[in-house]
């Protein structure tokens, strides 16, 4: 039956309230939908029924899905990570899948199920992991390239099985023709869309990028992307397959990131519609009837899987604490867990009963993951005593690097800023001593002679090894406010009257950092206007001295020339963090205008957070007005503020309080 307009917008109403709820407890937004579906379909609050157009619009969820995985498929990264990709990756899914597979024989169930439950459970959530690791900045920690790793490799692994586990639906000797037909197939379509492909796609899209038209771009980028996979599903194959060829042919071409955006979009909403309709076939009172089942799926996904991927990072030559902390990151459920068992329930594969647990495990597993991860430092100081050896003999060595620096300079960070302001630092004869999370770059400096060690500086013991009580100053040499935060906080509680100079990247965070604390905070963005604005006034014939001027002018007032700016929905707007930056809107008071005649200062502006820069009226010099201007019809005002408060203040401009 068709899907009810009502019923779209109860589910999107449901899913705005439940996602916005989830990530102001920092959950990922799959786990809202999951909730919305489970307690609005049909085997819940039933306010929602099942709707086989629904189910279609999430299989397209998929297909974008698989379609972002081909983007971001890269030959040369997987060469680079090879032997944990091909070592640890493979030997998780494969021992994974077997230890599932086993159980499920043993409690009597067919082989085939097994190999379907197996596939699916060996499978962690790519988005929770690698955005809960960037948020602690662990990505280039030992664990984290694992972790990154094995799950390459499983992202790989799921388009093989979308081919198999359909085929594994037939009768013996039919299924063993299908999956060689299968081969065959995928054979000749590898050939045709990887070695034509590849040189037709870059032409097309030149072509059609030279049009210059952003909707004409959009939609050739939907014909290619539903065209290869419609190819695939006509040749007997998956729509998923199809999808992810595309992707990997458009990576291949210089239009991957705008292509990347450009989806985002499509992708999320109907990956939302996916995460909604797994929700809606939950069965409460199967789940309740089998909850044995479910707390066994979760046992599997929870400490045995967590406990067989840090035994296998052990035999890989990682510590006792590397290893417990690659289990703990990729102990859960992913989305692609949900993809194969969503192939294997249609297949009629995996019982009804089986996989309404597996599902609920699944979901649990994930909901459990992010504090597993916030906790995995207290747990693997518990669970692995020479953690506490290794800590140690690091805290020893930065101590000992850093005795006899004295009146030093502690950087945090020793990315390519870091790296500058050490030789600028170096020549003013002014020691330094950096910290740094890569271990790989923490290596080639040090030997080369370079005075940094491998520590995390939001962390109180490492900032004390490093001797912050004996240092001059501390700088924050790469741009995250959340690790800034961090660091402001400890030096204040250690020694506040430290100054701390931080970098960020525009003017968003600059209000905050310096309320933590932070003595400076230096804006990439403005630096850059600071240095394209010198380089164009001189260039001008301005004197150099008045350049100069003007530069220190910015700086001292914490670049309020620079605070805001004016946007159109072609800015890049992702690097901003989660609240608006202020921004720049101009109001032009036409006759009849509320606040004509009024002075700037009764407006009340300061109570919605609304900053007047300047007033520019006809024959006449903008100017930055004082309290007791008079506005005047025909005025226009710039106005310096956040989204919300900009739209309320040309209200009361316009039309008054």
């Amino acid at each position: 039956m068709p899907i009810h307009l009502h019923s779209v917008l109860l589910l999107l109403a449901a899913a705005v309230i439940t996602v916005v709820a989830c990530r102001s407890i920092k959950l990922p937004a799959m786990l809202g939908y999951l909730v919305v579906g489970m307690f609005m379909g049909p085997h819940a609050l039933g306010l929602v029924a099942s709707s086989e157009n629904a189910d279609h619009l999430a299989e397209f969820g998929v297909v974008f899905l698989m379609f972002t995985l081909g983007l971001e498929f890269n030959l040369a990264r997987l060469v680079a990570m090879r032997r944990v990709v091909f070592g640890l990756g493979a030997s998780q899914v494969a021992v994974t899948a077997l230890l599932v597979c086993g159980v499920t024989l043993l409690a009597g169930a067919e082989w085939k199920t097994g190999l379907a439950l197996g596939g699916a459970l060996a499978m962690s959530s790519t988005a929770m992991v690698s955005r809960l690791l960037a948020e602690r900045n662990e990505i280039n920690a030992p664990h984290g390239q694992n972790a990154i790793g094995v799950l390459l490799f499983q992202d790989l692994a799921v388009v093989p099985q979308l081919i198999m586990i359909p085929a594994l639906s037939r009768p013996g000797p039919e299924m063993l023709y299908a999956l060689g037909l299968a081969v065959v197939k995928i054979g000749v379509v590898l050939f045709l869309l990887l070695y034509l492909g590849q040189k037709l796609m870059r032409p097309w899209f030149n072509m059609v990028a030279r049009q210059h038209s952003s909707e004409l771009f959009m939609i050739n980028l939907l014909l290619i992307t539903l065209g290869i996979a419609w190819l695939t599903d006509l040749a007997g194959l998956s729509l998923a397959l199809g999808a992810f060829l595309a992707g990997m042919l458009i990576a291949e071409t210089q239009y991957r990131y705008q292509v990347e955006d450009d989806i985002r979009p499509f992708r999320d909403l109907l990956l939302g519609f996916f995460f909604i309709t797994v929700g809606m076939n939950l069965d409460f009172s199967t789940l309740l009837q089998r909850w044995w089942l479910v707390l066994g799926v979760m046992i599997l996904m929870g400490p045995v899987k967590m406990l067989l991927i840090s035994g296998l990072a052990r035999l890989f030559g990682n510590t006792p604490g590397t290893s417990l902390r690659t289990g703990f990151a990729l102990g859960q459920g992913g989305e692609f867990a949900f993809v194969l068992l969503a192939v294997a329930g249609t297949a009629g594969i995996v019982p009804p009963g089986l996989h309404q647990a597996t599902i609920a495990g699944v979901v649990l597993s994930m909901l459990a993951t992010p504090f597993v991860i916030r906790y995995s430092d207290k747990l693997v100081l518990r669970f692995a005593s020479s953690e506490w050896n290794n800590m140690a003999a690091n805290l020893h060595l930065i101590a000992v690097r850093s005795m006899q620096a004295q009146g030093h300079v502690v950087l945090c960070g020793f990315g390519r800023s870091g790296q500058s302001l050490g030789r600028f630092l170096a020549q003013e004869d002014i020691p330094f001593f950096a910290l740094d999370l890569d271990p790989e770059r923490v290596r080639e400096a040090g030997a080369a002679g370079e005075s940094v060690v491998y520590g995390d500086a939001a962390k109180r013991e490492v900032l004390l090894a490093a001797g912050l009580m004996r240092a001059r100053a501390l700088i924050v040499t790469y741009a995250d406010t959340h690790s800034a935060l961090k660091i402001l906080e400890l030096v204040h509680q250690l020694k506040p009257e430290l100054p701390v100079i931080v970098r960020t990247y525009d003017d968003s965070d600059i209000d905050k950092l310096k309320a933590a604390g932070a003595a400076e905070v230096v804006a990439e963005i403005m630096e850059g206007s600071l240095m394209l604005a010198s380089h164009t006034l001189m260039l001008l014939g301005v004197p150099l001295n008045r350049v100069l001027k003007r530069i220190r002018s910015v700086r001292e007032d914490r670049y309020q020339m620079f605070r805001g700016f004016f946007r159109s929905t072609s800015d890049d707007l992702e690097n901003e963090g989660d609240r608006p930056a202020p921004r720049l809107h101009s109001v032009h008071l036409i006759a009849g205008a509320a606040a004509i005649g009024k002075a700037v200062g009764g407006l009340a502006l300061d109570a919605m957070h609304i900053e007047v820069k300047s007033v520019r009226r006809t024959n006449m010099r903008p100017v930055e007005p004082e309290a007791d201007f008079v506005l005047c019809e025909g005025d226009v005002m710039v106005l310096l503020g956040e989204p919300e408060g900009l739209a309320a203040a040309e209200v009361v401009l316009l039309k008054g309080a």
